[in-house]
């Protein structure tokens, strides 16, 4: 590297240079969105061409530094590309300089090992090899899994919200045992770049499963990773079981396409053939549960033993004026009700509830005649769940106890009648409460307008 060369002039004796003493400007960083592009690509001549497929928006930020940032590179960037095919990564990394501004130079391997871990290929040409080299990753997978379902585009019993413009044959495996760790592992990086808030699952847990849904390509018979699904299966005394769904992926070029509705249908198949206790999802973010409630609101439906009581519900609502009613009233569904769909479908009290709201919407047909009464009992529900059930009764409160010990620690919680119940302490400021409540039942009125949108209900 060539140097400048400078005059050895003593500037002492030239009045024209003095010397200067300040401080260096400290570097503020980089954050890694500025600096990071991430690509999948499905074959070698893929990788640096401007038409592959750009996974955004991902927030890298926490996978750098204690506050998200890139320190010591000037003109940094980096160009990933992950391989739809074996999920193995290149990083091509550049930078015109590297100097320490009193941060540091961040160690930008260890920091995209934190993502890609030993997935990272270090040498492009390895990478390129992969395409061929790792051809069958999705296939040796699949070749010791459960066949669950299988969809032939020709075939016209198969569900019609899949698409059609895939002339491949589609299946859902089941993987359980040693492969789910060899499997995740390569999907983990796709995992912690693109759902919110994840964890990797305990791959040492023989009660993880994982649910492929896998293309084969008519052309090469290679196998197609489409996406997947992450269950964990629970012991319930004292002989039953439980699924919990942990986490879902479509991979990012098959989104919005019916594949991640068609995981959760067969899901549910799974959980009613195996006759389990129920199926339940773990946080799910507002586009699953959106595409979930469709899903059981669709199958409570056609499901004949809620039907008499929700007709009942729909009927006083449309004959009566809930407005003028000085005690509010709740329209739950009776616990043999929520029993019978928890049986027979599989789906959790909770879940029951939230498509039960949705379901007497539907049933309030035109909605606009009666939407005053309806949004007075999801007004009714939200306040309940929200400040506590004073209109049911009973409920639970802490007191304080004298004692002889820690005063801070004793203290003991009984259960009380009528108006002594309490679920939260109620804000000074009622206006600010009340505030907040009318913006929780607007989002929730929202949730269900949009379910609704989707639904077709046949009308007599």
């Amino acid at each position: 590297m060539g140097t400048k060369h400078h005059s050895v002039a003593d500037p002492a004796s030239d009045p024209k240079k003095q010397r200067r003493v300040g401080f260096s400007k400290i570097d503020a960083g980089v954050t890694p969105n500025e600096c990071i592009k991430i690509y999948l690509v499905s074959t070698k001549e893929e990788v640096g061409s401007p038409d592959s497929f750009l996974i955004e928006p991902v927030d890298l930020n926490h996978f750098f530094e204690e506050d998200g940032k890139i320190y010591g590179y000037k003109g940094l960037t980096i160009t990933i590309w992950v391989s739809s095919i074996s999920f193995l990564a290149y990083a091509d990394i550049s930078f015109e300089s590297t100097s320490d501004g009193g941060r540091g130079i961040t160690d930008l391997k260890s920091s995209l090992q934190n993502i890609f871990a030993e997935n990272l290929v270090e040498k492009k040409e390895d990478f390129l090899q992969t395409f061929s080299t790792e051809c069958d990753f999705a296939k040796s997978i699949a070749s010791g899994a459960k066949v669950l379902q299988k969809n032939a585009s020709n075939d016209s019993s198969g569900d019609s919200r899949l698409p059609k413009e895939e002339p491949a044959d589609m299946e859902v495996l089941q993987v359980v045992g040693m492969p789910v760790g060899h499997l995740y592992s390569r999907l983990v990086p796709l995992v912690l770049l693109l759902i919110d808030g994840s964890n990797p699952i305990d791959v040492t847990d023989p009660r993880w499963e994982i649910y492929l849904l896998v293309r084969k390509d008519q052309e090469d018979r290679h196998f197609r990773l489409l996406g997947f699904a992450a269950v964990y299966r629970f012991n319930r005394y004292p002989d039953g079981k439980r699924l919990r769904l942990g986490q879902i992926l479509v991979i990012p070029p098959y989104q919005r396409k019916g594949y991640g509705r068609h995981l959760l249908e067969v899901l549910n198949n799974v959980a009613v053939s195996e006759n389990v206790y129920d199926l339940t999802v773990e946080e799910p973010v507002d586009s699953l549960q959106h595409v979930r409630t469709c899903i059981d609101v669709e199958r409570l439906l056609s499901f004949e033993p809620i039907q008499d009581a929700l007709n009942a519900v729909v009927l006083k609502l449309k004959h009566e004026n809930l407005s003028k009613k000085s005690q509010p009233i709740q329209f739950r569904p009776p616990t043999s009700v929520i029993e019978d769909a928890r049986k027979a479908l599989k789906i959790n009290k909770k879940q029951f509830l939230q498509c039960w709201e949705i379901l007497i919407y539907l049933g309030l047909f035109p909605i606009d005649k009666y939407m005053e009464n309806y949004r007075i009992i999801v007004s009714n529900r939200v306040k309940a769940d929200v400040i506590g059930k004073e209109s049911e009764g009973a409920g639970k409160r802490i007191i304080d106890i004298p004692t002889e010990f820690d005063q801070e620690l004793s203290f003991a919680m009984f259960k009380s009648n009528g108006d002594d119940a309490t679920g939260i302490e109620k804000d000074e400021n009622e206006g600010n409460l009340e505030e907040q409540l009318r913006q929780l039942v607007d989002e929730r009125m929202k949730e269900i307008e949009l379910v609704g949108e989707k639904i077709s209900v046949p009308r007599s």
